[in-house]
């Protein structure tokens, strides 16, 4: 390189770092938002739109809400913090952030009105007659927005998982509130225990507790077996919300044993179960939906038995009330689910 060439690059570089600057200043000043004075943050207007913005949260989160909301029967919270919501560490739960007002709304307006209340003599937790509500969002049934509003607030965090299928649900159509079944401030929620989640399904669905109180039925009220156990009351591909594709699928969870294959099938068991089962309980043995021989004749009508099963023809002890008591068809065809014995061809071994 000459001499003039570098004398020329070292006068010519000051020229364009002024030119880089001026133009970084402009783009700065188009973007960069205008400061707010000290102290503007901190003051709310009585007159200012319902929109929500970062200046109405709270400086100091869930120390401000339980001054009031404290353990009263009215509004008991502090069990919230025994719960996987008030885990700070944790930064996907409300209280690594925002904490209250993460789900409640912001709270500024609401203690700023508390706080004159109180000059007023208002008693705590209160409110004064004439004066508006805190701009707080409730949820279950104290709240008076409507179940979408509420779900929206819960989506935000749980919206994937088991909760994917929530839309366009049954529960979801209905206009059920997640609050209506979840109890967010207590260290056990009783939907998520299988020994109370029953009580919390059956305000609900009335007709099956009803049927879990039959003298045969599933154990789910002595807490040994939950509707989640074979329901999914976020949403299913089922009208049902079965937990499986298909009912047969969803009972072979824990009856295996019935799934089969099997040399010799009995066409009913691999279709429905429910053809020959109740699921939530009957008032015959085995959750049946009818007693033998009532229940095989629906589908094996008496032409070409070799007996006549209400008379003693061809029965070998020519008795027909024993035969209906002691088990029916079942007294020789054994094996209704299936046989894999060579010569099982008529389910009897």
């Amino acid at each position: 390189m000459t001499m003039r060439t570098t004398r020329r690059l070292s006068l010519s570089l000051p020229l364009v770092l002024c030119g880089l600057l001026t133009v970084a200043s402009a783009y700065a000043g188009k973007t960069a938002p205008a400061k707010q004075p000290a102290g503007a943050g901190s003051q709310v207007s009585d007159t200012a739109p319902p929109s929500v913005s970062a200046v109405e949260y709270s400086p100091k989160g869930a120390d401000t809400c339980i001054k009031c909301h404290d353990e009263d029967e009215e509004y008991p919270v502090f069990d919230i913090f025994k719960t996987k919501h008030a885990m700070k560490g944790d930064p996907r739960v409300p209280f690594s952030g925002l904490q209250c007002e993460a789900c409640h709304g912001p709270g500024v307006r609401g203690a700023v009105f508390m706080e004159k209340a109180l000059e007023a003599g208002a008693h705590v937790g209160k409110v004064r007659p004439g004066e508006k509500r805190p701009p707080i969002l409730n949820f279950g049934a104290k709240s008076d927005e409507p179940a979408a509003v509420q779900n929206a607030m819960c989506l935000q965090c749980h919206a994937g998982g088991s909760h994917i299928a929530w839309q366009g649900s049954a529960h979801e159509v209905n206009g059920l509130a997640c609050a209506d079944c979840h109890t967010i401030h207590t260290p056990h929620d009783p939907v998520l225990d299988t020994v109370t989640q029953p009580d919390v399904c059956f305000k609900c669905h009335l007709k099956q507790r009803a049927e879990f109180f039959k003298p045969s039925s599933h154990p789910v009220r002595f807490g040994q077996l939950g509707c989640s156990d074979c329901h999914a009351s976020h949403g299913a591909g089922t009208s049902t919300l079965l937990l499986r594709p298909t009912l047969n699928e969803t009972c072979y969870t824990c009856h295996a044993e019935k799934r089969g294959p099997f040399l010799w099938e009995h066409a009913p068991v691999s279709e429905d179960c429910s053809l020959c089962h109740t699921p939530h309980g009957s008032i015959h043995p085995a959750l049946l939906t009818k007693r033998p021989p009532l229940l095989c004749q629906q589908c094996h009508s008496q032409i070409g038995h070799p007996s006549v099963a209400r008379t003693t023809q061809g029965l070998p002890d020519a008795n027909p009330s024993g035969f209906l008591l002691a088990g029916s068809c079942t007294n020789c065809h054994s094996q209704v689910h299936g046989s894999n014995h060579p010569s099982g061809a008529k389910l009897m071994r």
